[in-house]
């Protein structure tokens, strides 16, 4: 007699066979394990500092919007302000418009909340991770700074650790290639796509553009960053207040169904607590990026001699994404009652300014594109600074053309579920090695914390 093996499921398209793939790995990279250790390194950081990186706020902000000032000793290819606008060209993305809506429509409003939670420890964890970059950067063959999480690993805890730090470049490697690129570009064209643009027009254009700035390094992306970047994210946040002050009355409404949902669970898609504090935890690290550690690479470039000095500056990156663009977006989504259980993403967002104002969803679709444009451009330096310390510098060319297009590749492929998915499975992989990292060096950060003199 012969025994027919149970069959498997059809696996039909490349879709179902990356979600085939993906969802395992991804239940382990974003179990309760690793939110756990997320919110924990935070609150370990933010502690032991004892919350300075929320006190010297003002600080941080007073350092940004001061001339700036280089000293003739200081090393480094950008300034500690361009350093900042880099970084924030990586995480100010779709992560605040779409991002913000795909938690809202999986987790309900109560996902904000947990949002906000993420990010206030998170502070904590960017000054940290920007504090050990600059302490522990390299200069590579080519004369360039370089640091970030795989350099701090090596050279702080020691080369027996070297292989985390291999692990960290090679997760962030391909992590760039999902979240600052696939996604990217995939929510661009959808946008576009609406009003009759086609995929593959978007995807030229935009690889066009990236390719005109990511050739000339981390100087010509720092200049379009500085330039692009505190234009779009006042614009952005301007627009956001016009809608909600036209929906002056259901603001109140908002808040408080944010609160009301954080616990419960009720409106979530599976109706769980858990599934609210995952989407509020994953869209928060999408956004801001805290513990991800990918904003360190840019701050490791900048021209400075004091650690504490650039980490100060870099912390701001997670209070201006999350609790200021972030929760515009979540308030004009919350306010406008365009929520209808059908729209996710960018489009959610879109509908949402629509409502409120009849013919405003464009200022979502321009905002989405230069977000999105700038985290491209910023994300290109990440990936390519993990490459190099997994390959060397003679990788820096090739990774420029495939970074191009894949630029292309976004636009006219893949789903949103799917590419969502991915994003999200590489971001905690890529988080666990910095975040075992950022704890083992956290003595590091707190004594040259407590070494430097707030004086100015």
């Amino acid at each position: 007699m012969v025994t027919s093996l149970p069959l498997l499921p059809a696996v039909t398209g490349i879709e179902e066979v990356i979600k085939s793939i993906n969802d395992p790995i991804n239940s382990f990279a974003w179990g309760w394990p690793t939110v756990l250790l997320i919110a924990a390194t935070g609150i370990l950081l933010m502690v032991r500092l004892g919350f300075m990186p929320i006190r010297r706020l003002g600080y941080g902000f007073r350092l940004m919007l001061k001339p700036t000032t280089v000293k003739d000793d200081d090393s480094g290819e950008v300034t500690p302000f361009q350093a900042l606008m880099t970084s924030l060209s990586a995480t100010v993305g779709t992560g605040n418009i779409a991002g913000v809506a795909g938690a809202i429509f999986v987790g309900g409003p109560g996902a904000v909340f947990w949002m906000w939670v993420v990010a206030f420890f998170g502070i904590a964890t960017k000054y940290a991770e920007a504090v050990l970059a600059v302490h522990y950067r390299e200069v590579d063959p080519l004369g360039n700074h370089v640091g970030g999480p795989m350099y701090y690993i090596k050279n702080g805890l020691g080369p027996n650790w070297r292989w985390l730090g291999v692990l960290f470049a090679l997760f962030g490697m391909l992590a760039a290639f999902g979240i600052g690129n696939g996604v990217q570009s995939f929510e661009v064209a959808s946008a576009l796509a609406t009003v009759g643009v086609p995929n593959l027009v978007t995807g030229v254009v935009l690889a066009v553009l990236v390719f005109l700035v990511i050739v000339g390094g981390v100087k010509r992306i720092a200049q379009v960053a500085s330039a692009l970047v505190p234009f779009m994210a006042v614009a952005y946040v301007l627009a956001c207040l016009v809608v909600l002050f036209s929906q002056a009355s259901a603001v109140p409404a908002a808040f408080g169904s944010i609160f009301a949902n954080a616990f419960t669970g009720k409106a979530a898609v599976s109706g769980t607590v858990t599934q609210v504090i995952l989407m509020g935890f994953k869209r928060g690290i999408f956004s801001n990026e805290a513990g991800l550690g990918s904003a360190p690479i840019a701050h490791a470039a900048a021209k400075t001699t004091e650690p504490v000095r650039q980490g100060t500056v870099a912390m701001l990156g997670t209070f201006i994404d999350t609790i200021v663009i972030c929760t515009m977006t979540a308030l004009v989504i919350l306010s406008t009652g365009a929520m209808d259980g059908t729209l996710d993403g960018a489009d959610l967002s879109i509908a949402s300014f629509n409502t409120a104002i009849a013919g405003s969803g464009w200022l979502v679709t321009a905002g989405l594109i230069l977000f999105a444009l700038t985290t491209i451009l910023g994300w290109s330096f990440y990936g390519e600074k993990c490459a190099e310390f997994l390959l060397g510098v003679k990788v820096i060319t090739p990774f420029r053309l495939i970074w191009v297009a894949v630029v292309v590749i976004g636009c006219v492929a893949g789903n949103r579920g799917i590419v969502w998915g991915v994003a999200d499975t590489l971001n905690g992989l890529m988080a666990i090695p910095n975040l075992i990292a950022l704890v083992l060096l956290s003595g590091t950060v707190y004594k040259l914390t407590k070494d430097y003199a707030f004086s100015e």
